[in-house]
């Protein structure tokens, strides 16, 4: 643990960095959904331009190397953490980039709207709200889908509401436009709207917020859902790849630490792409981590990991059967 510690010190972690941006950029075409053999024929047109924006925060040992953010609910020392920020194609499940940040830090820097294209879509928590950002994006052609966040002013120039038979609200539209003044006299004037539905299984209203002016409320909020894909991944991570220990106590061997993790995340990720047969994340991770130290064919052991078990069986059929002392 020493000489790793050592080791870690002295090597930058854009080098590994440098490792998971190049497998990303040669496998990424395994990783869409359109390659894969059982793709989903129901999948929607826009999943390929669908971009997903969140963080998630790693607890760290001290509050020297990251400031952390709240405090141990039993000790009430202050920890640190790294928060870990990520944007994801939603056809392909791992970080296409990733920044490094403390726990302190706001998520809203990840949005670049010079960076995104014309009719990409981005959907993202509440924590991404900057009516500057989203005036820019909307001029750029680039759809945005957030939940709505308390308090927030705003004018209404429009309300519908969709009710069942029994007069139970179904959805609510409404078309508002913010207003925001900058510190030179300037204003922002940024037209939204508000797509407002309940949600049955947390019995409560949820508001999203879209510069979708036209598409179906329906498909707002089928837009928001995927935004569920990047919990997931980070959930993945956090299970298979426990980052609770670390092995040096450098910020940049730490980051080096998370970054051999994500590495590790996307060579699993692309292969199980390439397998055949259908495999859980968790299962492949400790099939994986139980043969890692032996030399075999990684594709033909998972795809049929019962060939050899079927060939044993059959060479003792096979065999004469020798004499029982009791015949």
């Amino acid at each position: 643990r020493s000489t790793l510690a050592d080791g870690n010190k002295r090597r930058s972690e854009a080098v590994f960095e440098a490792v998971y941006r190049d497998l990303y950029a040669k496998h990424r075409h395994l990783l869409s959904s359109d390659s894969r053999l059982c793709a989903r024929k129901n999948e929607p047109k826009w999943m390929k331009r669908l971009k997903i924006i969140d963080s998630t925060t790693i607890t760290l040992f001290s509050n020297l190397l990251f400031k952390g953010v709240g405090r141990h609910p039993k000790t009430g020392k202050k920890k640190g953490g790294i928060k870990v920020h990520s944007i994801i194609q939603a056809n392909e499940g791992v970080p296409s980039d990733i920044r490094f940040t403390s726990a302190a830090t706001n998520d809203s820097f990840m949005l670049l709207p010079a960076t995104l294209n014309r009719r990409e879509i981005i959907a993202r928590d509440r924590a991404y709200i900057d009516y500057a950002k989203f005036q820019q994006m909307t001029e750029r052609g680039v759809v945005y889908v957030t939940k709505m966040k308390k308090n927030l002013q705003y004018t209404i120039e429009e309300d519908v509401m969709c009710q069942t038979p029994e007069g139970v609200m179904q959805v609510r539209v409404q078309r508002v436009t913010f207003r925001k003044k900058l510190k030179g006299g300037s204003e922002i004037v940024h037209h939204a709207r508000i797509v407002t539905y309940v949600d049955v299984q947390k019995c409560k209203l949820i508001s999203l917020l879209t510069n979708d002016m036209t598409s179906d409320p329906l498909e707002i909020m089928v837009i928001y859902h995927k935004r569920w894909a990047i919990e997931l991944l980070f959930k993945q991570i956090k299970q298979n790849f426990p980052l609770k220990y670390f092995y040096g106590k450098s910020a940049n061997a730490i980051k080096i630490q998370i970054w051999v993790t994500l590495i590790a995340n996307l060579l699993l990720m692309i292969m199980r792409r390439r397998l055949i047969r259908s495999w859980s994340f968790s299962g492949l991770a400790t099939m994986v981590r139980i043969t890692l130290m032996y030399y075999v064919d990684f594709y033909s052991l998972f795809n049929h990991p019962e060939k050899d078990w079927e060939a044993s069986l059959k060479e003792a059929a096979e065999s004469p059967q020798m004499p029982s002392l009791f015949d």
